[in-house]
């Protein structure tokens, strides 16, 4: 019976409970299972009763409004449902034609009626693009490291309408990439993912992080997000209480001083033990931010706990891959993304749907190469059992959260999360000018649409060693996309 213990779920949303796999307990949601202490917030307040685990609590209301922010982010300019409240909210009519129908034309351009809460919205798209050439010399100039000043004196513009041009190619750049999406999901049964997370700006110390999940082989990135609002929130909480509203978002106060940096462990088994201590050193085990942090909080904006933005981009991506038969995700070694994935798939991981598992290497690993030996390590409280072995002079090392026995050696050279990790890092050299520019250390918003940017850019246009884009690797194009396409 109820007794108020755990936060209220959201509609059917409930993500407070145990999160060990091999527990009793695991995914229950009856309150009698649990020990629950509130009197002090910044301490682990749910206790499994069959485990010992310590779970931290989430406001499920919190969770589910950063699931309709993301939304709403990633179908800003898109041909497609608007209204929050709608079950089509961000469905591109392109691709999702049976939840529209036309509604006539608004001057040349077409006019849709949503099926499900009757809004009616206009198709930016179906007619020319004029600006076509003069937005390609802006992106060409962005891809050969210019500077928005330099960008502005060549095309003669002010920076205003210069960031007007940006936000509207990123919105084309969402349409067009809404379609290969698409395909590439409804045709695929099985797959392998891989999520990462990094600092969007890594010189700033802002605070935002950046997480991205994509296809792991390949590198197509399906989903991206950040931990930060381009717009002012009026009620930030010090303290992360799930009990109270608006606890999603982080006060100024948060940010802690300069701490002295830890020496980097010798050895892949010894970084991996650290990471543990690191992780067991914060007060909530998935926020990085309750551990003695120094960061500089962005002057515009509102930065968002790395937790309800890690659960809600999982929860953005169930209903994609929900008809695929089997997936597995990797990660690097971070509580946060095993128990994000853990929690959102946990109906699929008990029927062996998914599974996720933790990959760290070192940077002599070479690609596909076999195992030698193979090491099983029961590591930290949780007793994560971790496989190590070396190549030459490489290390690697797998943790398989379902524990499934037998599969190592297949992990060990399989299981990467180096195409995310790489996208991530030639974002970070192709715009390095704009991303440590000083004055955008502490207004990372105009980042936002860059992001989208990259994200279609490298997609359909990016080609590795091979010549080959990760959209042609998965079937999608039979060749590299330009920038003019880029811009139809």
């Amino acid at each position: 019976m109820p007794s108020g213990k755990l936060p209220p779920p959201a509609g059917q949303l409930q993500l407070n409970f145990c999160k060990t796999l091999t527990c009793p307990n695991f995914g229950s949601m009856d309150e009698q299972d649990y020990l629950v202490q509130r009197s002090n917030p910044a301490r682990p307040t749910l206790v499994c009763r069959e485990c010992g685990a310590f779970p931290p609590l989430l406001n499920n209301q919190q969770v589910h409004a950063e699931l309709i922010a993301q939304r709403q982010l990633h179908a800003d300019g898109l041909c497609a449902c608007t209204n929050p409240a709608c079950e089509h909210l961000g469905k591109p009519v392109l691709t999702y034609r049976h939840c529209y129908h036309a509604f006539g034309y608004s001057g040349d351009k077409q006019r849709y009626r949503c099926k499900g809460c009757q809004s009616t919205f206009v198709d930016r798209w179906s007619g020319i693009n004029k600006k076509s050439e003069l937005q390609q010399k802006l992106l060409a100039f962005l891809f050969t490291g210019h500077t928005v000043r330099e960008i502005c004196r060549r095309l003669s513009l002010n920076p205003k309408t210069f960031y007007d041009h940006l936000n509207q190619i990123a919105a084309r750049c969402r349409q067009k990439l809404a379609a290969y999406d698409t395909r590439f999901l409804s045709d695929t049964s099985t797959g392998h993912l891989a999520s990462v997370h990094a600092p969007l700006q890594p010189n700033s110390e802002n605070g935002v992080q950046w997480l991205a999940t994509g296809e792991a082989h390949s590198g197509y990135i399906l989903l991206q997000d950040v931990n930060y609002h381009s717009y002012d929130h009026d009620h930030l909480t010090e303290h992360h209480d799930p009990y109270q509203d608006a606890c999603r978002f982080m006060a100024t106060t948060n940010a802690g001083q300069r701490s002295e940096p830890t020496p980097r462990p010798d050895g892949l088994l010894g970084r991996v033990d650290a990471k543990y201590r690191e992780v067991f050193s914060r007060s909530n085990v998935e926020d990085p931010y309750t551990q003695p942090l120094h960061f500089i909080y962005p002057n515009r904006g509102t930065l968002i706990r790395p937790q309800y933005t890690t659960y809600a981009h999982y929860l953005n991506l169930k209903p994609f891959i929900d008809h695929w038969q089997h997936i597995v995700v990797f990660s690097p070694q971070e509580p946060l993304l095993r128990s994000a994935c853990l929690s959102v798939f946990e109906a699929d991981i008990r029927d062996k749907r998914v599974s996720h598992v933790y990959v760290e290497q070192d940077p002599y690993w070479q690609p596909g190469s076999e195992p030698e030996k193979i090491d099983i390590v029961l590591l930290s409280w949780w007793r994560d059992r971790w496989a190590f072995t070396r190549s030459g002079a490489g290390s690697k090392a797998i943790c398989d959260h379902g524990q499934n026995k037998g599969r190592e050696a297949y992990w060990l050279t399989h299981a990467s999360c180096d195409a995310m990790k790489k996208y991530q890092q030639h974002f970070h050299q192709q715009f390095a000018l704009l991303v440590n520019e000083p004055r955008r250390r502490l207004r990372p918003g105009g980042l936002l649409p860059l992001l989208d940017i990259y994200r279609a850019w490298h997609n359909l246009c990016w080609q590795d060693h091979a010549h080959v884009t990760p959209a042609q690797r998965l079937g999608l194009t039979d060749r590299p996309l330009t920038l003019a396409d880029l811009m139809l």
